[in-house]
């Protein structure tokens, strides 16, 4: 095992774990920083085996896949163990559960891994997958679709409650098989299927969140092709009636002439046409609000569930700002005073905001010094993108948005906008004021504080009229006055519509 004490780049005292899945179409090996509740990927890797090819025909797996698979386990356990994985979780789903030699598939990979594996069950698949969802959202509400390539599960999610999901024979090997490769005959299977399902009658209006590496590529695509700014998958949102528009084009092929389809590997764009005609039918039995993508699923979900439940009720957003800041601030502690500071400041100042807006500002101000390190005339642009792309969960796109503009503004100023026209291209305007806002405060905050905790609880705001207030310094800070400070509180004033002054307490 390679020695990491010396390393600044991972958070100390923690023991990696890892999970592999052996699923019907690849096998994947990801290796966690830890068991917390915003687990950082060390290593990530897929080998697509396609164990499911041949079942629905002959109830085997294909003997070179299974063949390709024992050899991906091969280089699995020598990865664990050199990146010294403490505990590692084996879980095999529909293909290793159902084919007549999976048995003896399970039996030779175990050898290999030196430990048992967990085959679950549809039912299994179905809670997993919604553990991922809960995880990865808060207060998700809807029913969450895991598209494998042996099945699909179906689960209606409210808060942290997920009901007894089901599993259908609709994975996208499987059904390109059952319809013997003929996409009409695989929509009539689809739609027979579907419309048995019966757990998506409590669905109209709600949220489907689609989970799977064939939706998420659908997901890629649309990105691609709508020219949308934010290429982050998670938590993208597209309209029910939009979506169906574009899956028909899908439906007829001609792949390759999509926006974006070489990011999707070869292995993969065949099965796309399958996952439209499943999610095609899901949307006209369901008819949802809306259509959420997840990258959050099986694996994670398995994670989650490893948990107590104190740290399963963690923030996950909080959790991944306090590391980042701890990795790349120079004082955790500041950004963690700023959060406290910019609160009482925007209730002085009578600035409402939402459940999320709060959390947003405070992980916002946990992030606002991660860009410290690059060069002064590209702090803006790094940390916009760091944090727009950041690997955050319980965040949807428009928090992503408002997180990396506030930091932006913080480093750029109040006035120069060029750096961030497509990120505000999908910006509310409430959520681009608000950043400018936060921005604002916080420029006036690294003046007195040059990132360093100890002072911020000293400055106090006093209302000294209508629409007037003043920066309150005790006299043992009165050094900290100065004109650029006093720059900083007119470009606040600008943006707050509050005339702002600064004083010293006698």
């Amino acid at each position: 095992m390679i020695e990491t004490e010396d390393a600044q780049g991972r958070l100390k005292g923690r023991n990696p774990v890892g999970v592999i899945d052996i699923g019907s179409n690849s096998v994947r090996l990801v290796l966690y920083e830890g068991l917390v509740r915003s687990p950082a990927v060390l290593f990530n890797e897929k080998v697509s085996c396609g164990l499911g090819r041949g079942i629905a025909a002959t109830n085997r797996m294909d003997d070179g896949a299974v063949e390709e698979a024992l050899e991906a386990l091969v280089r699995f356990r020598a990865l664990a163990d050199q990146v010294g994985v403490g505990k590692l979780y084996v879980l095999a789903t529909a293909a290793a559960r159902e084919a007549e030699n999976g048995p003896a598939f399970v039996e030779r990979a175990e050898e290999i891994l030196r430990q048992p594996i967990q085959i679950l069950t549809g039912i299994e698949e179905a809670h997993y997958s919604a553990q991922g969802i809960i995880s990865a959202f808060r207060a998700p509400d809807g029913i969450a679709g895991d598209l494998g390539g042996g099945s699909l599960e179906l689960v209606d999610i409210n808060g942290d409650l997920a009901g007894t999901g089901i599993t259908m024979p609709l994975g996208v090997i499987r059904l390109g098989e059952r319809a013997e490769s003929s996409s009409s005959t695989a929509e009539k299977i689809a739609r027979k299927d579907i419309k048995s399902a019966d757990i998506l009658d409590t669905g109209k209006g709600r949220v489907f969140y689609a989970v799977g590496g064939t939706w998420r590529n659908i997901a890629k695509l649309h990105i691609a092709a709508t020219n949308y700014p934010l290429h982050v998958t998670h938590s993208y949102e597209v309209e029910a009636e939009e979506l169906l528009k574009f899956l028909d084009k899908i439906k007829q092929g001609n792949l390759e002439k999509f926006e974006g389809i070489s990011d999707v590997s070869n292995s993969r764009r065949a099965l796309l046409p399958y996952g439209a005609i499943v999610l095609t039918e899901i949307i006209k039995r369901m008819e949802p609000g809306k259509i959420v993508f997840s990258s959050s699923g099986l694996r994670e979900g398995y994670l989650y569930a490893q948990l107590d439940e104190k740290t399963q009720r963690t923030d996950a957003l909080y959790e991944a700002a306090e590391e980042l800041a701890i990795l790349r601030a120079r004082s955790p502690r500041h950004a963690r005073e700023l959060a406290e500071w910019t609160a009482y400041s925007f209730e002085k100042f009578g600035i409402d905001e939402s459940v999320d807006e709060k959390r947003y500002r405070d992980a916002a101000c946990r992030l606002a010094d991660i860009g410290w390190r690059a060069h002064a005339d590209y702090r803006s642009m790094q940390s916009l993108a760091i944090l727009a792309y950041g690997s955050f969960v319980q965040v949807d796109h428009q928090g992503r948005a408002f997180i990396a503009l506030s930091n932006y503004f913080r480093y750029e100023g109040l006035k120069n906008e060029s750096l961030a026209p497509e990120i505000r291209s999908i910006t509310t305007d409430r959520i681009w004021e608000r950043s400018k806002l936060l921005g604002g405060f916080m420029r006036v905050a690294y003046l007195f504080t040059a990132a360093m905790p100890g002072v911020m609880n000293n400055l106090e705001w006093e209302q000294t009229g209508e629409k007037e207030m003043m920066l309150v310094l005790p006299q043992s800070l009165s050094a900290l006055a100065g004109e650029r400070p006093s720059g900083r509180l007119n470009q606040l004033s600008k943006v707050t519509g509050w005339k702002i002054s600064l004083s010293i307490r006698s």
